[in-house]
């Protein structure tokens, strides 16, 4: 047992400090922006030295751990702690939350209360990251929509309201099946409720109720990764959003979904997952697919790069679905890889539009003569999106793919099938990408335009745009990083279960 609390301090430390900006002055905006990226800075220290000093790489077993009686009534507790599965995302959070703060300093309006959701949304992803007990997974879980609801319908586009009235009910119509799993799972068999995540783990089910939990749990994390056909508030929600925003939905709200489907659904219902992991394979594949081919077709700058992330969730869905190593750890990589990228594009693009004004592609046109810096760093980033060899998307799919082949569970007229169309999926997503570099950097339009001059990329965005192009860089030249992090887990969660 732990005796210093790193991991309470970590969860509770940016909605804690961030109360205190509702005290701030209302006219200091300044204050409040620098105070906020002081706190995300002295939060992502914090994190990587509690991680670098108290976390023994080579142990696959809970670390950290916490555990405090919260509400004697019911034996609730706090319980958090920490395994190789789950500090690649609490690191990639508190890595994104860092640069989305800093990406938000064009936010004038009500600027304390943007900034106090941006840290409350940070509890509660680093919270249910970190959860050990399923009740407060689900507390956690709940308590960033309202912050996501809140910074959607205040500071976004004209369909602000449209898109933000969806969001909530997609994603807490999905918490009721959420609730329901939880609440089924720790009562089920015993008199005294069991929510502990060890503990469950242990547990086993007759078949028939073990599928009725996966399919609960399942619907509530399908609508957050988003898995079709539970996508649709996606497109809407990052077409009208905040760049800042949209930076914390595809950089780490989407991947909540995809560690909730192997922390619960593989981890502590295996068998339901050993039946539902082929479907999972078939939904994975039409993804990539369907939404490639959407999203070539979508006039909405944003509205694109959103259907090219529901795209790239196919493939850690997949990798979920083959019951490999290989496979799994792929899934872990294309999680992290694609909080990156997704993050990058849409703060370009954000950029971009406070430029020009402009949101529809063939409007634009032209935009790499005025502005070469921003221009580069999108070639880059889109480059990366589409899978480059050299860059972190490039391995994670490529894994997967290794994953696929090597499965013990599927014959090989399968495996060659869903191989064969993830491939198109592949081959479509340069289309998508190259297409719309086209569109708004070629040709004359903007640079024949009477208010043609604007300024290029500065410091602040430059920055943002290197910090997160390293990591994708570093990570396609050297996964192992995450792999080994992940590694021993994984090997755990399918020799436990799934070689029994």
């Amino acid at each position: 047992m732990n005796f210093f609390p790193w991991l309470t301090i970590i969860v509770v430390l940016p909605i804690s400090a961030g109360s205190f900006i509702l005290f701030f002055p209302r006219r200091g905006n300044k204050v409040t922006r620098w105070y906020t990226l002081c706190i995300c800075i002295f939060e992502l220290l914090l994190t990587t030295y509690a991680f670098c000093y108290h976390f023994q790489l080579d142990d696959s077993l809970i670390q950290l751990a916490e555990d405090y009686k919260w509400i004697h009534f019911f034996d609730f507790y706090w319980r958090l702690g920490i395994d190789g599965l789950s500090i690649g995302p609490i690191l990639l959070t508190g890595f994104i939350t860092t640069l989305a703060t800093l990406a938000a300093r064009p936010v004038t309006r009500d600027s304390r209360l943007f900034h106090f959701l941006m840290l409350a949304m940070y509890s509660g992803q680093i919270g249910s990251f970190s959860s050990r007990d399923l009740l407060l997974f689900f507390i956690m879980w709940e308590l960033e929509l309202i912050p996501v609801y809140l910074l959607l319908s205040m500071w976004g586009g004209k369909k602000r309201l449209y898109s933000a009235t969806k969001f909530i009910l997609y994603t807490a119509g999905s918490s009721v099946f959420l609730l329901i799993g939880v609440l089924g799972i720790g009562l089920y068999g015993s008199n005294e409720p069991t929510l502990n995540f060890e503990t469950l783990a242990n547990q086993s089910y007759p078949v028939a109720l073990e599928i009725t939990f996966y399919i609960g749990f399942l619907i509530a994390f399908a609508v957050k990764s988003p898995i079709i056909p539970l996508h649709t508030w996606l497109p809407d929600t990052h077409g009208e959003a905040h760049y800042s925003t949209c930076m914390l939905l595809a950089g780490i709200l989407l991947k909540m979904g995809a560690y909730g489907l192997i922390r619960i659904n593989m981890e502590l219902l295996p068998h339901a997952h050993s039946i539902f992991s082929p479907w999972l394979m078939i939904v994975g594949t039409m993804q990539i697919i369907y939404a490639a081919s959407t999203s070539l077709g979508q006039r909405n700058l944003k509205k694109r790069i959103a259907y090219s992330s529901v795209s790239h969730m196919g493939f850690i869905i997949i990798g979920i679905g083959s019951i490999t190593d290989t496979g799994l750890n792929g899934a872990i990589l294309q999680i992290i890889s694609h909080g990156f990228i997704g993050a990058s594009l849409f703060f370009l693009a954000g950029t971009s539009y406070d430029r020009i004004r402009l949101v529809y592609l063939d409007e634009m046109g032209g935009m790499a003569i005025p502005s070469p810096k921003l221009f580069t760093m999108f070639s880059i980033l889109s480059m990366a999106s589409l899978a480059l060899p050299g860059m972190s998307g490039f391995v994670a799919e490529l894994i997967v793919f290794f994953g696929i082949i090597t499965s013990k569970k599927y014959f090989l007229m399968p495996k060659i099938l869903i191989t064969f169309v993830t491939a198109i999926g592949m081959i479509l997503t340069p289309i998508y990408s190259l297409s719309m570099s086209r569109q708004m950097f070629y040709g004359y339009k903007l640079s024949n335009a009477p208010n043609s001059y604007f300024l290029d990329s500065g410091p602040r965005e430059l920055f943002i745009s290197i910090a997160i192009l390293l990591p994708v860089i570093g990570l396609g030249i050297y996964p192992d990083f995450v792999l080994s992090l992940s590694g021993d887990k994984v090997e755990a969660i399918l020799s436990n279960f799934f070689y029994r």
